[in-house]
């Protein structure tokens, strides 16, 4: 709830309000607690305070109760009891202006990056790929860089696996071993990440990051991101929102402590961020995170317990909302101490006693003081959504989404030239390159295989010739070794020259005829 005087109000003490400092509300936070203490009313409740200030925010809808801040909230016996505790006595419900996003583009306007844009660093997490693999993802994006082709969509990738397979040999020496094993492992990978929906998030038109930063009548728009489905891969879910963040970092400029941020952005279930993630992407994680406030924005993560936090990170994260937790385990009370640590201590009572015993919309807060030090941590009640709380109903989702200035800019998907289709290309033409080689040497092979008139006539004449030889000579050498002469040598000699001749005629007659006559067919 926004208040002049008291910033931006969230919860309630016995010393009186708890709010925001507008120009710390940049320096991020942190909102924890067990199922059911009130985390999502208390995001909405704060939610809906940056939009009254003209604060933009992006938030995760797991279960469909975010929607609801897109509608006018209503007086109930809850609300009205807790009226006196924070010192209201008639409060403006209102709604607040709201855009649907799905990355599925069932619940809302589609939300597309290329993979260009989620880089190998993102991808290979997401593909949950070994050292090995990811160097050779690597080495394909570099390809792919140097060759001028443009990697949008899941079959661009895989023509590049695919052609950088067949083209190992010509990389090895410039970037290492590039095995066929690696590339298939990939391509699994691939497969497995096709089946879980995630091609529909690959391709263009890419989303435009500043359509996050939007405001209506003075309210900052809330981006309300539809993560039921989602939810459902963890990996694709904390990617994808990562993605986002890389986004808003590496694309905003540099504008220093503002007045009021630029986007409030509520990362929910941020546990799923930090598990199985590499040293080096928690290293960019934390960098993201220590550096985007001078971008103007601020983090929210929502999570069960600060362990589910990096150290480092959770260093960062100076406005806390404790809600309760449950100790019944050893493992349980050590996250409970963990969680009392990170507050200013309080004299009035014990934290750690304090987190186990909480009720429901009641927390443990502490909020950045104007000099940018945590507050002592207070005991208090979260305030109550002005806009209705619970899930909203399908048809008023279409009427959102339809009203919505963005409407239609995303809802058709793009596909332009790039890796794929000019692979694809120079494989035809490589084909057909092939082919026309093939067809212009057949002539001259079978040129080469088919004797002509003249060499059939040859052969015929050295057949005729070496047999009459062949046979004077036999003569001649019989009567050399017998001592006896023939009796009529000249007339033997005369028959064999005489058979010898008659067959070369017969041969080269048969052979000219055969000639002759195939021309005449021809």
């Amino acid at each position: 709830m926004l208040d002049k005087e008291r910033g931006l109000y969230i919860a309630h003490c016995a010393e009186g309000a708890l709010s925001i400092t507008g120009k710390m509300a940049n320096r991020h936070g942190l909102i924890a607690g067990a199922t059911g203490t009130g985390k999502t009313v208390t995001l909405q409740v704060m939610a809906e305070t940056f939009c009254q200030a003209g604060v933009p925010c992006f938030m995760a809808d797991m279960k469909g109760d975010l929607s609801g801040i897109s509608q006018v909230g209503k007086m109930s016996g809850f609300i009205e009891k807790r009226l006196p505790e924070f010192g209201i006595e008639n409060p403006e419900f209102q709604a607040c202006p709201v855009r649907f996003y799905d990355v599925f583009g069932e619940q809302g306007h589609p939300m597309r990056a290329t993979v260009s844009q989620m880089g190998p660093q993102l991808l290979s997490r997401l593909l949950q790929l070994n050292e090995t693999q990811d160097g050779v993802l690597n080495i394909v994006f570099r390809i792919a860089d140097e060759r001028g082709l443009l990697i949008l969509d899941l079959k661009d990738l895989r023509s590049m696996l695919d052609w950088v397979a067949q083209h190992a040999k010509e990389y090895t020496t410039k970037y290492g071993n590039i095995s066929s094993q690696t590339i298939g492992a990939i391509q699994r990978a691939l497969l497995q990440l096709e089946s879980q929906g995630a091609d529909h998030f690959f391709g263009e038109p890419s989303f435009d990051i500043y359509d996050l930063l939007q405001t209506e009548g003075g309210k900052g728009v809330m981006s309300v991101l539809a993560a039921d489905k989602l939810m459902l891969q963890p990996k694709l879910y904390s990617t994808f929102l990562l993605w986002l963040l890389s986004e808003l970092y590496s694309t905003l400029p540099e504008v220093g402590d503002l007045p009021l941020p630029k986007l409030a952005f509520f990362f929910d279930e941020a546990h799923m961020l930090f598990t199985d993630t590499s040293k080096a992407l928690l290293d960019k994680i934390e960098q993201v995170i220590r550096l985007i406030r001078s971008k103007g924005v601020g983090i929210y993560f929502i999570t069960q317990s600060p362990t589910d936090i990096p150290e480092n990170i959770l260093g960062q994260l100076g406005n806390r909302v404790q809600h309760a937790l449950r100790a019944y385990t050893p493992k349980d009370q050590k996250a409970v101490k963990t969680a009392a640590d990170t507050f200013r201590a309080n004299p009035a009572f014990k934290t750690d006693e304090a987190i186990m015993n909480l009720e429901t919309g009641e927390a443990l807060v502490s909020f950045l003081d104007e000099k940018g030090a945590p507050s002592i941590v207070q005991r208090a009640k979260v305030l109550f959504p002005l806009s209705q709380i619970g899930a909203i109903t399908e048809g008023q989702r279409l009427d959102i989404i339809k009203q919505s200035r963005i409407y239609g800019k995303y809802d058709t998907p793009v596909d332009r030239e790039s890796a794929y289709e000019i692979l694809m290309r120079e494989s035809q033409e490589a084909e057909k390159d092939v082919d026309v080689k093939e067809t212009a040497e057949k002539p001259a092979k079978a040129e080469k295989k088919k004797p002509g008139m003249f060499s059939k006539v040859f052969k015929a004449i050295m057949t005729a010739v070496t047999s009459t030889l062949a046979a004077v000579l036999g003569s001649y050498v019989s009567e050399k070794v017998t001592g006896k002469k023939t009796k009529s040598r000249t007339s033997a000699k005369e028959r064999v020259v005489k058979n010898a001749t008659s067959a070369a005629t017969r041969t080269i007659t048969k052979e000219l005829t055969r000639d002759i006559l195939g021309n005449l067919v021809k």
